[in-house]
């Protein structure tokens, strides 16, 4: 075989490997025709990561769609500075196209499949049917107990429920989660590995860094010009970006309070409930507030938003989300203000399924939109350090 050969072979096994087996189904195939049209016009080239990634291919394969669609922020920008958008006959709605890929990017690497496909399908049923199991379980155990309305000494829950029953209940559940989104975002990663020439190419720190900066600013939610996300009627708002970031900064405010009460549980031995000044709390109660007003103004903009912005398809899972943590957010709060009267062990029973039922859709819903996105703007960030061939598919 000569060096030639040697090296196209290689080129085509990895190919292979980039394409993880996707198949271009009708959703990619649309991708795929609107980036053509959309690498000939070039227009949008300064809007958002997706059209400098469209720019080193020729062609698109099921894994590049998959790729662009995760770089994909959804601001719509080029929706509407599009000279080819609909009712042009070329149709290019390229925020709507991506959308609908997006979509099958959480079923076709969820695990187990099968649970993704059933979230896609069911999301707000699944959601609200869930949360409202276990609130009602655990009701009727505090019921049996005859401890569902009644004040508690200090406001000390695990008088309720002790801690090593919660740690028992959480602990599995949280596991699930990591585990759930970790083999997922494993096989995106796989399926869309960046390649230098016929090999993976290395990830490196200035790369890492650079992508986790953009998805911690919300960076593309700019709509390029600095201005944020079309509205219906082709004004901009910066407020999709806001209410993102109260969401995403009081979930991460929520974690890091639960963090620090199990090293206090744990390492020093200081047992909940802790003063109102005390560092977990008010990081909880911060988090909290960032959890209502964040899927409050979310749902309020998703609600209002043209279809052609996005998947129509897709609003029961979007709303769904939004629900659960908004209900996370209000339970706990509600639970810290009542935990000094009698509606402490219900308000417990509500915020304990609340935060159940949101980690166990986690992996299945729109929270893994995040982290495919991460991992869709490191490829972006190692790419660009690349030698542009004007590569076929990701090859």
């Amino acid at each position: 075989m000569s060096q030639l050969e040697s090296l196209q072979s290689l080129t085509d096994q990895a190919r292979a490997l980039a394409q993880g087996g996707l198949h271009m189904g009708p959703a990619e195939a649309e991708v795929a025709r609107i980036m053509q049209i959309c690498n000939a016009c070039r227009y949008c080239e300064g809007f958002c990561a997706v059209f400098p990634a469209m720019t080193r291919r020729l062609e698109f394969t099921a894994a590049d769609t998959h790729y662009l669609a995760n770089l994909c922020h959804n601001c719509g920008a080029c929706l509407h500075a599009c000279q080819y958008a609909p009712p042009n006959p070329f149709g290019v709605n390229v925020p709507q196209s991506l959308a609908q890929v997006r979509v099958t990017t959480y079923e076709r690497f969820a695990w187990p499949r099968a649970l993704g496909t059933l979230y896609q399908r069911n999301g707000l049923t699944v959601a609200w049917a869930l949360t409202l199991s276990l609130a009602l379980f655990l009701t009727a155990t505090l019921v049996v107990q005859g401890t569902w309305w009644q004040a508690i000494e200090g406001g000390n829950f695990y008088a309720i429920f002790p801690h090593g029953l919660l740690v028992w209940m959480f602990a599995p559940v949280f596991a699930w989660s990591v585990i759930a989104l970790g083999l997922g975002v494993r096989d995106f990663w796989r399926a869309v590995l960046p390649m230098d020439g016929p090999t993976p190419a290395p990830i490196h720190s200035a790369a890492s860094a650079e992508a986790a900066h953009d998805a911690l600013r919300l960076k593309y939610l700019d709509g390029g010009h600095g201005l944020g996300c079309n509205e219906t009627d082709d004004s901009t708002t910066l407020w999709r970006k806001r209410f993102h970031h109260a969401t995403f900064y009081g979930f991460m405010l929520c974690f890091a309070a639960t963090s620090l009460a199990t090293l206090y549980h744990y390492a020093f031995g200081w047992v909940a409930p802790y003063p109102m000044t005390s560092l977990p709390v008010l990081l909880g109660t911060l988090g909290g507030v960032g959890l209502v007003v964040g899927p409050l103004g979310l749902l309020r903009l998703n609600l209002q938003r043209h279809p052609e912005h996005g998947d129509a398809a897709q609003k029961p899972m979007d709303r769904a989300f939004i629900a659960l943590l908004f209900l996370c957010g209000a339970s706990g709060l509600a639970l810290l203000a009542l935990r000094d009267t009698a509606a402490l062990p219900l308000s417990l029973a509500i915020h304990l399924a609340a935060v159940m039922a949101f980690f166990l859709t986690m992996p299945y819903g729109k929270f893994a939109h995040g982290i495919y996105r991460v991992a869709a703007l490191l490829k972006f960030a190692i790419e660009k350090r690349l030698p542009n061939r004007l590569r076929l598919g990701s090859d």
